[in-house]
């Protein structure tokens, strides 16, 4: 049977057997199963399409897989606390987690901790990478969302605590579920809370677009890909669809099932906890406390199909199926380092011979570069042969003699100097 072009992949908090499933979505018949533990709601990702990670569910702890060997654990990345959401960027450069309070970022190549975010003042609940891995943005119980841009916080001045390029401050109860859509800088953003309302927003300037309130509180959010519409799960087991071309011109408005777009998917008997939509917009997927996962058509607001699991769902996803992971022969082409649990860190060997290059001291330095002055200099020695510069005699030869020796010392400085960045750069970790 050929690979399929999507696939479902599901967790639930109960399963004593294994902790991931891979489903077929078009015959519901499973494909795999990676073991070991349990996952937390919103911490499945998977990274460059060759490793698939999960939180431990109540640990403090990042569980690993390599995408194509479901047979055993490869790794854990060990955290300094409970992680509570968890999301890679789309170009798998970075990884960043959900800890207590705050947003822990690592770079993938080498596992440092790049930066620690403590803007949030109770836990951060969900996080999500824009999909041109821009920016990401986080929700938390202190009804906030923050968007954060990757270039501000990745900086080299520890000195000054990055701040949010925006604060979404229109929630009055926790934020439960956040949703990125395209186009990078210029996507929309959708947030969901415990206070009975989705909000949409824009993420370059911070601006509310839309706010439909609820009856009912709601636990996850998702966009189709073309983004007509928002999808809402209810903590009653309802999904609402809402319609966001509709011609109602006000920003805020409560939620009525009409002919224009706004359904309501009914099936699960608790409430929902993840939604996603397929690659071409036409099926919907949900998990549930209820124990089941279920795929809808979206059309005709019908249950197409329904999987069991043994416990509340934890996180499911419909997405492209990875290369790797129907090729058993396959392996990841780096191995991932070890993820480091400080800025500063001592563990190990050469921690204290590591060199953090300023860029921004470059532009502020006022004295002359080396290859400035070795160019001044160049420029003094073709123009002694100008009478008007130095005139004629012995004057002459003994100040092109100085020169010669000057750029000859410069020579060096600059050959001792790119010895020692090549030592630097090349040295083994």
């Amino acid at each position: 049977m050929a690979a399929p072009l999507e696939v479902i992949v599901s967790s639930d908090s109960a399963s004593p057997l294994w902790n991931i499933s891979v489903f077929d979505p078009h015959s519901g018949s499973s494909l795999l199963s990676y073991r070991g533990g349990n996952s937390s709601a919103r911490t499945l990702s998977v990274l460059s399409g060759e490793h698939l990670l999960s939180a431990a569910l109540g640990k403090n702890f990042i569980n690993v897989w390599e995408i194509h060997r479901k047979d055993q654990l490869q790794q854990k990345i060990v955290c300094p606390g409970v992680v509570t959401c968890l999301t890679a960027s789309a170009n798998g450069l970075f990884l960043a987690a959900g800890i207590a309070e705050a947003v822990y970022l690592w770079e993938v190549s080498t596992g440092k901790l790049l930066s620690v975010l403590s803007r949030h003042y109770q836990d951060v609940t969900c996080l999500k990478f824009t999909d041109d891995s821009s920016h990401f943005v986080s929700g938390g119980k202190d009804n906030l969302a923050m968007v954060w841009s990757l270039a501000s916080v990745v900086q080299l001045d520890l000195s000054h605590a990055p701040e949010p390029r925006h604060v979404l401050s229109r929630h009055s109860l926790p934020i439960t579920d956040l949703h990125c859509g395209l186009m990078g800088p210029q996507a929309r953003v959708a947030t969901a809370s415990l206070d009975q309302t989705v909000k949409v927003w824009e993420l370059s300037s911070g601006e509310m677009l839309l706010s439909v309130l609820f009856d009912v509180e709601i636990m996850s959010v998702t966009f189709d890909p073309c983004e007509y519409f928002v999808f809402c799960g209810g903590s009653d087991g309802n999904i609402f669809q809402v319609a966001l071309c509709s011609q109602s011109l006000s920003r805020d408005k409560a939620f009525q099932s009409d002919n224009n777009g706004n359904q309501v998917f009914k099936g699960h008997r608790n409430l929902v906890t993840c939604l996603s939509v397929s690659m071409d917009g036409t099926l919907l997927l949900s998990g549930s406390h209820d124990e089941t996962v279920r795929l809808w058509d979206i059309q005709s607001q019908q249950s197409v199909r329904c999987l069991a699991h043994k416990g509340p769902v934890t996180n499911a996803v419909i997405m492209a199926a990875p290369a790797n992971m129907f090729l058993p022969d396959s392996r990841p082409s780096l191995p991932l380092p070890r993820f480091s649990r400080q800025l500063h860190s001592t563990e190990g060997e050469g921690a204290e011979s590591e060199v953090c290059v300023r860029l921004g001291l470059l532009a502020q330095e006022k004295e002359e570069t080396y290859l400035q002055k070795a160019d001044k200099l160049y420029w003094l020695m073709n123009a002694v042969t100008d009478k008007s510069v130095f005139g004629d005699g012995e004057n002459t030869k003994v100040r092109v003699a100085e020169l010669e020796e000057e750029v000859q010392t410069l020579k060096k400085v600059n050959k001792d100097l790119y010895e020692f960045s090549t030592q630097l750069l090349t040295k083994p970790t």
